[in-house]
């Protein structure tokens, strides 16, 4: 594939100097369309009915390597593929896609990725025979809450921060750093922006994914990313999950939720991102497994829904690109009908990528039964295949499958990238509540302790104390994840030693059995009753303040990045004036339509 030649340091320069100078970047040259015509029509010729029907599914494999995983993996891949390798997965199954997980052991580093990501191109070309097509290679890489790329990759706050910081210039931004990255190590399909609009506080599965409340906001961020990630990065954007899963109580990966909004509420809550996405160009949808009666009473959900996704998507949105199912290995589309049937059903209603059945071989014999029997027509699945290959041509795919992996080496994180993600981070930050006027803190000599909620993966309980003790202060690091009776003792303690505590919250409204939150809840108040100044801070959710009475002085990051983590000391000392806005409504804890902070609510200093 050919793309426009620009130097490093030239590039580099034009980013750094603004966000609003950064060129359009296309992923292939200009073409007539029946350049794409004529390759989709001949490859499709080529294809026996096996591997068509390979085209239509993407799902993970196991391993860094393509032909040389480890043990472990190697076993994985037996139980789960029957065969060893990735490469041995791709050809057997003749896969259309494959998605990358940590879980997975895809996703190590620059290098490692990009290699993964040629060796699989390689096992899916084979020798060159007519009928063989490249992967389309996709990962969840949301940012914030939902992060698949490792460090030293750009990581952006995430969707909600991106609300607060009410910029379509940035949302652009950061899909535009996120999918370079991504394309450099050779994945061409994030299955993102998140199109859901987030008007239920107690959406276990959602939240901070989402832009925020405001559908016009979460249209406008939305279609600011397909521009990012298709236009100026050169990679397929998916805007999900349709038809909106922004007002559930239940997670789908877990349940089936049934979304109660009446048609009209639809249209004015759940529709306007997804019309804005397809205006937008987006190549690529994904379905909820959600019920909405509105749309279509049945009860099945919208993956298996011909009338939401013909019928609503196709038809009356006007959708004619490729809809890929979410995971059809989650409970919520595989409550009503057998592993069997899923994805027959998929595609009958509508849906053209089928994303990780529980089991790929069952799967795929259910389609090629369902053809054989008459129940799906080969040429339904023609008009399936022909989407695929529209998006992997215009991907320059068919030209150019392979990545420089030196080159990968040095776009992920590089400095030009990591620039942009404090620029587009420190407007995020809000500031909720500063009743005792604690805040902002001035440089001192003084004894700080950070504690509360913290990640492996960043760490942020560390990056707070070590940005007190570039300060002057004397902090000590105390992570109290998810805290034990003991632990909440214990820190209490410390922190009657301190003269101020720092403490970090992730999801402490969330009281449920199985992820027993309210532990974050006593852990602020035993702080709390020492009498010494307490600043909390949400690192996910925003609403957690109205399960923490007694709470003065608070701040939502929505997400727990270096980034974020790096704002928040700046705004704590002064250094940076918060000017993030809530999102979202926080309800009073008791409900019933009760405001504690309004939507768009945010301080300064």
């Amino acid at each position: 594939m050919q793309t426009r030649l620009v130097t490093a340091t030239a590039w580099a320069a034009t980013l750094v100097a603004t966000l609003a100078s950064l060129p359009a970047h296309a992923a292939t040259p200009a073409r007539p369309p029946n350049a794409e015509h004529g390759w989709v029509t001949s490859t499709l010729r080529h294809m026996s009915l096996e591997q068509k029907v390979g085209q239509l599914f993407a799902t993970y494999v196991y391993g860094g390597d393509a032909v040389d995983p480890s043990a472990t993996d190697r076993a994985a891949n037996l139980a789960a593929f029957g065969v060893e390798t990735p490469a041995e997965v791709i050809e057997r199954y003749h896969l259309g896609g494959v998605c990358y997980f940590s879980w997975s052991h895809n996703l190590d580093s620059p290098r490692q990725i990009a290699t993964l990501s040629n060796g699989l191109q390689q096992a899916a070309l084979g020798d060159g025979a007519k009928g063989r097509v490249p992967l389309l290679i996709s990962t969840d890489q949301e940012q914030g809450a939902v992060v698949r790329m490792p460090s030293p990759a750009a990581q952006f706050p995430g969707s909600m921060a991106l609300g607060a910081g009410r910029s379509a210039q940035a949302a652009r931004t950061a899909a535009e750093v996120t999918g370079r990255e991504l394309r450099a190590v050779g994945i061409r399909q994030p299955y993102a922006p998140i199109a859901d609009v987030n008007v239920n506080p107690g959406n276990p599965v959602i939240g901070v994914r989402s832009f925020g409340a405001d559908p016009t906001l979460v249209a406008d961020l939305t279609a600011a990313q397909v521009t990012g990630f298709q236009d100026r990065a050169g990679v397929t954007a998916a805007a999900k999950h349709f038809p909106g899963h922004g007002d559930t109580a239940t997670d789908s990966h877990t349940g089936l939720p049934v979304i109660n909004h009446s048609r009209a509420e639809w249209d004015r809550i759940d529709a306007p991102p997804f019309r804005r996405a397809i205006r937008a160009g987006v190549d690529t949808i994904m379905t909820a497994h959600i019920v909405v009666p509105a749309l279509d009473p049945s009860g099945d959900p919208a993956t298996l829904s011909p009338t939401i996704l013909t019928g609503v998507l196709r038809g009356e949105l006007g959708f004619r690109g490729v809809i890929v199912t979410d995971a059809l290995n989650m409970a919520g589309v595989r409550a009503k009908y057998g592993d069997e049937r899923v994805p027959v059903l998929a595609l009958k209603a509508g849906a053209d990528q089928l994303l990780m059945p529980p089991s790929l071989a069952l799967a795929r014999d259910a389609v090629l039964r369902a053809v054989a029997t008459g129940e799906l027509t080969e040429r339904r699945i023609d008009e399936s295949v022909r989407r695929i290959l529209g998006v992997k041509y215009r991907q320059g795919l068919a030209r150019s499958p392979l990545v420089d992996v030196e080159k990968a080496v040095r776009t992920v994180g590089a400095p030009e990238h990591l620039a942009a993600v404090t620029r587009v981070t420190d407007p995020t930050l809000t500031a909720v509540r500063n009743d005792a006027g604690v805040l902002p803190l001035p440089h001192a000599d003084r004894s700080v302790l950070i504690t509360g909620w913290d990640s492996a993966a960043f760490a942020p309980v560390a990056t707070v104390a070590a940005g007190f003790t570039a300060r002057g202060a004397r902090a000590t690091a105390r992570p109290a994840t998810l805290p034990s009776d003991a632990t909440i003792a214990a820190t209490a303690s410390q922190a009657a030693e301190h003269d101020l505590t720092v403490v970090l919250v992730n999801k402490a409204w969330d009281t449920a059995v199985t992820d027993p939150r309210a532990t974050q809840q006593r852990l602020v108040a035993a702080l709390l009753s020492t009498g010494k100044p307490v600043v909390v801070v949400a690192v996910r959710d925003p609403y957690d303040i109205a399960y923490l009475p007694g709470v003065t002085t608070y701040l939502a990051t929505y997400s727990y990045t270096r980034a974020a983590m790096d704002a928040l000391v700046r705004a704590l000392h002064g250094e940076l004036s918060p000017s993030g806005r809530l999102p979202v409504t926080i309800p009073k804890a008791e409900g019933a339509g009760s405001v504690l902070y309004p939507y768009g609510h945010g301080l300064s200093w």
